[in-house]
């Protein structure tokens, strides 16, 4: 008999203002907290962490830049750190390498995690396990984790007050729930009851954002919250969460293969995960032969939710550096989840197909 191993989140919390249950959610977990975070996420957040943790008697022993990368190095630093001071609770906050980081080094030292998006760029919040890069930032492996963060805090104002562009990688990167884990059941069909519930969750994904993605895109231009933010939020963050737990990570194909090849070179690394993966979505289209029609209206919607459609609008890159990007997508091990052979030629020629039909959206 196969056997079943499904880590969850202990407890999500989602709506606007949710930030100030912390003092409470933490007092339940803890009573030694190190604060740990992206350097634009602990200004954001450090005041009202310190006057909720002082309210419910919870120690704030430090607080600590994650360190930028989600590296072996900066998870031992940080993991030797908590343990000097003798933290009984890990508090993350920022994006996803930063919230990587923090599940990592929790997890090293079998401690509670309260995770707090400050972006919403990813899943990355809720998830057990966590992205590793080299300290130059280079993809390095995709680690899972023996546990979940014990509780999540998704403030819908906090997150609408966040730039624009990170709800745009959220929602790129969430659609690709949908766009992959559709690519990866043409080789492995999903017959058994958790496939069959990560791939209904990823179709979940697609329909609230092809509803709501470009409103809430818009509110947020103007830093506005709103119910269509909230409903993409649920996406984003419960209802991807939920594809990659349910698949036990195994929903990722071209879309994440080509965002591994743009960490390769340097003038595309720190352009924004969910970006990449966006633009990744319509080459993976493109090398499903998906009919001009069809790429033209999900193009659309990814115009319509601020994901770019073309390698200008991520960088500039000259023949060598794109010759680099595709032939690490085609070597990452995601490529080898779509059901035809990927070649360099068959992604250059996808690109360039995604190219010419952008002028036409």
């Amino acid at each position: 008999m196969s056997e079943m191993n499904l880590v969850f989140p202990a407890r999500i919390l989602r709506g606007a203002g949710v930030l100030a249950q912390l003092g409470s959610v933490a007092a339940s977990l803890g009573k030694r907290a190190l604060l740990i975070g992206g350097n634009q996420a602990l200004r954001a957040v450090e005041k009202d962490v310190q006057a909720q943790l002082h309210t419910a008697d919870v120690t704030l022993l430090a607080q600590e830049w994650f360190g930028g990368e989600t590296s072996l190095s900066q998870i031992e630093r940080l993991a030797a750190r908590a343990a000097t001071l003798q933290a009984d609770l890990i508090i993350g906050v920022g994006g996803g390498k930063s919230l990587d980081t923090c599940k990592a080094v929790a997890a090293q030292l079998g401690l509670p995690l309260i995770t707090i998006p400050t972006i919403a760029a990813t899943c990355s919040a809720v998830t057990p396990l966590a992205i590793r890069y080299d300290d130059n930032g280079n993809f390095y492996d995709i680690f899972p984790l023996p546990q979940a963060p014990a509780a999540v805090l998704i403030d819908s104002e906090l997150l609408a007050s966040a730039p624009a562009r990170w709800l745009a990688a959220g929602l790129g990167d969430t659609l690709a729930k949908w766009y992959e884990f559709r690519a990866v059941s043409r080789l492995h069909p999903a017959r058994e009851g958790n496939a069959l519930s990560s791939l209904a969750h990823s179709k979940i994904c697609y329909d609230v954002i092809a509803e709501h993605g470009p409103q809430a895109y818009q509110a947020v231009l103007q830093g506005e919250s709103s119910a269509a933010l909230d409903q993409v939020l649920d996406a984003i963050f419960t209802w991807a969460g939920l594809t990659s737990l349910m698949s036990n990570g195994a929903h990722a194909a071209a879309a994440h293969a080509i965002y591994e090849g743009f960490t390769f070179c340097d003038k595309t690394r720190e352009f924004g995960h969910g970006l990449l993966v966006g633009f990744g979505n319509l080459c993976l289209l493109a090398l499903e032969n998906r009919p001009d029609a069809e790429l033209l209206a999900e193009m659309k919607l990814a115009r319509q939710c601020g994901v770019p459609l073309m390698l200008r609008d991520i960088a500039l890159l000259d023949e060598a550096e794109l010759a680099l990007v595709i032939r690490e997508s085609v070597h990452a091990p995601d490529m080898a989840m779509m059901a035809e052979p990927v070649t360099e030629a068959s992604v250059l020629a996808a690109i360039q197909r995604v190219e010419a039909l952008a002028a036409q959206v």
